[in-house]
């Protein structure tokens, strides 16, 4: 974890307190059910509750010497709970205390990513209605295609982030699990309802079936979410980075006063922040492969998971939540150019229209290898020669005799390309 690309309240999920904390709860809870099914006193659970404290630095000081971390949270746990400590922990393992806190933790952390998704999508649907009618050459190998309007680049990515974000719901459900079936997930020496209470009391739905660990495709979907959602982070930033260029500037990152693009060139504005947002995605696509790795272990169990998870679940999900918050306000202050885009659009002399030309030619009669032929001739020599595209087309005598001057002309009609674009909107962001 970075503290420059670190929010406090991911941050804090993460922390050794919030941890051990979440480790108690799960202890004293099954020390409540323990007691109602009778198989502690009563009086035990109360002290747990009434006496329960830990001390990190304890905690770790005694770690240094068993080597084993929740035997050092429970030894200090009794330090402070005194005789009655030892009906704690009976009956468990240490997966169910540590598979069900990250399970804790990682649900959380979606909470917090999901807040995140909705700050984005609030800013693009806002752009995206700003814009609509913003008219811009659409591009295809980077290379000019045909009209679009900057409000349905908005809209593309706002369906994308509504997609994200009903995936993460999903891997939210799948890996918020509970899991407290001690050695081998067997049950043997305790008894399933007081896993069920555990689950209820922290938000969790009880594991179907655990082997002592909670099954780690559930962790390699949930990575796989964010990794999914971190690329969607790099299309978007992107898409910006391009527009951005000298010989574009169809829209770039807001340019504080004061701010300063480059160390040696002071007429510098740089696409800082969402090229940071490309290399945060790579980070947290870093975690995908771990993950997936860690579904195969020996048996019932091992712990060559436990070193990987320790650090992808903290830098996963601080660098996307981190990235996510960036581009929410990436695309809010967003400066956008209509004058440099209707440049952009007239660069090569009416071309952008050649396949509504491709389609009159047809539909008057004239075979579509022809009329393919026709157009393309004239429009190599626009990207030849910079000539006008219409004029070419109303000059040549094959052409003329399918379509006249006006029909031709009706052809380069911007409003052709946006008709449909209310359709699309609503498709997108509902009726309203």
């Amino acid at each position: 974890m970075i503290p420059r690309y670190t929010r406090p309240e991911m941050a804090a999920i993460w922390e050794p307190e919030t941890r051990f904390r979440i480790w108690f709860e799960i202890e004293a809870h099954a020390c409540d059910a323990q007691a109602e099914l009778g198989v502690i006193p009563r009086e035990a659970a109360r002290a747990v509750w009434e006496r329960g404290a830990f001390e990190v630095a304890r905690i770790d000081e005694i770690e240094r010497e068993t080597r084993h971390d929740v035997i050092a949270f429970l030894t200090n746990l009794a330090e402070h709970v005194g005789p009655e400590a030892r009906f704690v922990h009976q009956g468990m393992t240490s997966s169910d205390v540590l598979d069900t806190c990250l399970a804790v933790q990682l649900a959380r952390a979606s909470d917090l990513l999901l807040e995140d998704i909705d700050l984005v999508l609030a800013a693009l649907k806002r752009r995206a209605f700003e814009h609509k009618f913003t008219v811009c050459v659409g591009r295809s190998h980077g290379i000019h295609a045909e009209p679009v309007t900057f409000g349905l680049k908005m809209a593309y990515a706002h369906a994308e982030f509504q997609r994200a974000r009903e995936r993460l719901t999903a891997a939210r459900r799948e890996i918020a699990t509970c899991a407290i079936s001690g050695a081998v997930g067997t049950f043997a020496q305790i008894d399933p309802r007081v896993e069920a209470h555990v689950a209820a009391k922290l938000g969790l739905a009880v594991e179907p079936i655990s082997t002592q660990i909670i099954p780690r495709d559930r962790h390699a979907a949930f990575f796989a979410c964010l990794a999914v959602i971190a690329s969607s982070v790099e299309r978007l930033a992107t898409e910006f980075r391009h527009l951005q260029r000298t010989e574009v500037l169809e829209a770039e990152e807001y340019f504080a006063p004061g701010q300063k693009g480059s160390s040696a060139m002071p007429h510098k504005r740089n696409p800082v922040l969402t090229e940071n947002l490309t290399g945060l995605a790579r980070l947290v696509r870093s975690a995908v492969v771990p993950a997936l790795e860690n579904v195969a272990l020996w048996h019932e169990r091992d712990i060559s998971h436990s070193s990987v998870e320790r650090g992808i679940a903290p830098d996963a999900t601080i660098h996307l939540d981190f990235a996510l918050r960036r581009l929410a306000g990436v695309v809010e202050k967003l400066v956008v150019y209509p004058e440099n885009m209707r440049r952009n659009l007239d660069r090569l002399g009416g071309l952008v229209h050649s396949q509504r030309v491709l389609l009159a030619l047809t539909q008057a009669g004239i075979g579509r290898e022809d009329a393919y032929r026709l157009v393309q001739k004239h429009a190599m020599k626009v990207w030849r020669e910079g000539a006008d595209f219409q004029a070419l087309l109303a000059a040549d005598p094959e052409v003329s005799r399918a379509l006249d001057a006006k029909a031709i002309a009706g052809l380069f009609d911007l409003d052709h390309h946006t008709r449909h674009v209310d359709t699309i909107f609503r498709r997108v962001f509902g009726e309203a």
